[in-house]
């Protein structure tokens, strides 16, 4: 598979780790190419080797990791035989790299400007007034409003979207060649990564650059990518241009990767196709060929013997036993029967009672002081939630969506009582909670749990399985002894773990089995009422559809209601019964969620609902880019808070705030437009 015209040529690289445990390795004979202007993608689940892979061309591995065999040839340079001082020439001004976090990849003590100038300053020797030009200049081309005041400004004054153009900003200060992209819009809102995505492709246009992507979100790859190259516990899979692997993926790993992601025409009674199981361990590492763990066509050549790297057509490549034609032969029986035994689980659609109201949120704001001196003087206050009202009935799921800072996770610390509403009121089960004494308050924590974002945060790292879970049951004293150990072990085997885990700490799940433990501990208290704050969002997209699948398995057998707070509008269409779209602090449209993704009337939804990525290159929307950032909360705009980034913002936008009204059966909408 060697490319004499490649600009970077990766081939048959392993890189090796040194641990108290011994040599793991963490690259096992990986090969691929980039051509100039061209974007390769990388993709793959947690722990297979996509990042690992990117910092070993420019070793920046950790002093423990080492490239042990293979080569990485740039423009006929042997980068990894070059010494620390060699390849220093390199990174920045040939090849450079952007980073999935840019606040902990810049330093919060030093201004934007010198962060920028800085990385020009290694390569390049100009004088003081050129160096402030070009950082000027570069920060200009990278779409920063108001480049040069933003010069003096630090991380922390800047949003994420900004953040991140930053970071490629400081990539770009010697225009590499190649660049590098780790996760790069990972951790942003649909809008904002929009933005960014738009921003490589000109910039690549432009300046001719070549850009490796490394992501596990499928979306992006379809929009961005040329070529794609699936890498799984160390190997690569799979290699193909995009649109011949979207259309005919021939690897089974890569088949399920998009077999399991939710899409805006998902059948929501349906159950997503999950891979059972996870990437193994690099101490563990299978026989044979490395997915066949997972793979519901293995055979027993598949468990014995590494399938060679297979030409399927021309330039399109798999590492599957199932390629090659003799062995496919034996296969094939086992195969069929296999496929026709094989049922897609449907879910029993919930008919919603609009008389079993569990949660009414009723004008609720919250205004968070801002204290300045040495008296704490208060001098303004942050609308974090500005006059928000919704409901939610017994086995409903309401998605509430939208940008990061418009106070989506705010009202779910509101609903528990966790915060107290500056005004409005919140009222569970008929009860108003700012009236509940302390012990009324504890039960209705009992009643409704939090799942948390992150689950390695969340969880103890100190604690077993058997404390995380049982805390609540002690807290709450419902259960001791055996009858609560008992419990523990019906609650694992409920969210699909096994009671022999009882015993294990969180660093010895992955990430997927430790959601479903913040889950479990969420369950305890029996409670009705979940509140799952961006649950999904750090996981792959074969664990997140396992998590999606389990929650819908819990909300058909227990009744459960689930708010669901998340900027990814996929799982959001997948999951829920209804949506609000919130914008800063305000609700702007409520609607059931067919309705809206077919026919949203806010500008601010039509703007989220376009920017969503589609998992299919053959599939080219319309999107509709917002123009710059979302006011500050301090001094949110007069009027409409959307009409300083509306197209349709009229006079009327600017002075008169705008009231939610009902425009068609079960929509409603705050927009002047109608």
């Amino acid at each position: 598979m060697k490319n004499t015209t490649a600009l970077l040529q990766v081939e048959q690289l392993r890189t090796e780790f040194e641990t108290r445990f011994g040599t793991m390795e963490a690259l096992n004979n990986i090969s691929f190419h980039l051509q100039k202007r061209e974007t390769l993608a990388i993709v793959g689940e947690s722990g297979s080797g996509k990042s690992v892979s990117a910092l070993s061309i420019i070793q920046l591995l950790e002093k423990s990791g080492k490239v042990t065999a293979g080569q990485v040839l740039f423009n006929d340079l042997k980068l990894n035989e070059l010494t620390e001082e060699e390849i220093r020439q390199v990174r920045g001004k040939e090849i450079a790299m952007i980073f999935q976090d840019p606040m902990t990849c810049l330093d919060p003590v030093y201004t934007i400007g010198n962060q920028v100038i800085e990385a020009i300053k290694i390569h390049e020797d100009l004088s003081k007034q050129q160096y402030y030009e070009r950082a000027v200049e570069l920060l200009t081309l990278v779409g920063l409003p108001d480049a040069e005041e933003r010069m003096a400004s630090y991380p922390h004054q800047l949003s994420g979207g900004q953040r991140q153009r930053v970071m490629i900003a400081i990539a770009l200060a010697c225009k590499p060649n190649v660049l590098i992209a780790d996760e790069p819009t990972t951790a942003l809102d649909v809008t904002v990564q929009a933005q960014i995505m738009d921003l490589l492709k000109q910039l690549q246009s432009e300046l001719g650059t070549a850009i490796i992507l490394v992501t596990h979100d499928l979306g992006v790859v379809a929009e961005m990518a040329d070529r794609v190259v699936v890498v799984y516990a160390g190997q690569v899979v799979e290699q193909a241009d995009v649109a011949t692997l979207f259309a005919s993926p021939e690897h089974p790993y890569t088949a399920a990767l998009l077999k399991s992601i939710p899409r805006t025409e998902t059948n929501q009674d349906e159950q997503l196709a999950a891979i059972e199981g996870s990437v193994p361990s690099l101490d563990q590492m299978p026989t044979g060929c490395r997915f066949h763990p997972r793979c519901e066509f293995a055979g027993d050549i598949c468990k014995k013997e590494e399938p060679p790297f297979i030409k399927v057509e021309n330039n399109h490549f798999s590492k599957c036993w199932l390629k090659d034609n003799v062995v496919q032969k034996k296969l094939n029986h086992s195969i069929q029967k296999k496929e026709k035994t094989h049922v897609t689980k449907k879910y029993k659609h919930v008919k919603l009672n609009k008389n079993d109201m569990l949660l009414e949120v009723k004008g609720v704001k919250k205004h968070f002081p801002i204290t300045k001196g040495l008296l704490s003087k208060t001098v303004g206050f942050v609308q974090a939630v500005d006059d928000i009202s919704f409901e939610i009935y017994q086995g409903e799921t309401l998605g509430l969506v939208g940008e990061s800072g418009c106070g989506k996770s705010t009202a779910g610390r509101l609903i528990t009582g966790l915060l107290k509403p500056t005004a409005g009121s919140v009222h569970f089960a008929n009860r108003n909670i700012e009236l509940m004494n302390r012990n009324t308050m504890k039960q209705l924590r009992r009643k409704v749990q939090f799942v948390f974002q992150d689950p390695y945060s969340s969880l103890n790292p100190r604690l077993m399985v058997k404390d995380i879970i049982g805390e609540p049951l002690e807290v709450h004293s419902i259960l001791r002894g055996r009858a609560k150990q008992k419990r523990i072990e019906e609650l694992l085997e409920t969210v699909g773990l096994s009671k022999g885990d009882t015993h294990k700490f969180p660093h010895q799940f992955s990430g997927g089995q430790r959601q479903r433990i913040g889950i479990a501990r969420a369950l305890a208290t029996e409670p009705e009422l979940l509140i799952c704050d961006e649950a999904v969002s750090a996981l792959d997209v074969s664990v997140q559809a396992q998590i999606l699948n389990l929650l819908k398995e819990l909300q058909t057998k227990m009744g459960l209601s689930y708010l669901f707070i998340s900027h990814d509008l996929n799982v959001v269409k997948y999951i829920s019964h209804r949506v609000s779209v919130m914008y800063l602090g305000e609700i702007v449209e409520v609607a059931d969620t067919e309705t809206l993704f077919k026919e949203p009337l806010h500008p601010y939804s039509q703007a989220l609902i376009s920017a969503v990525p589609v998992p299919d290159p053959a599939r080219k929307r319309e999107r509709i880019l917002l123009k710059g950032e979302v006011p500050s909360p301090i001094r949110p705009p007069e009027g409409c808070k959307f009409h300083t980034r509306c197209v349709h913002a009229t006079e009327i936008c600017k002075q008169e705030k705008p009231v939610m009204k009902e425009v068609n059966l079960g929509q409603s909408v705050a927009c002047h437009l109608y």
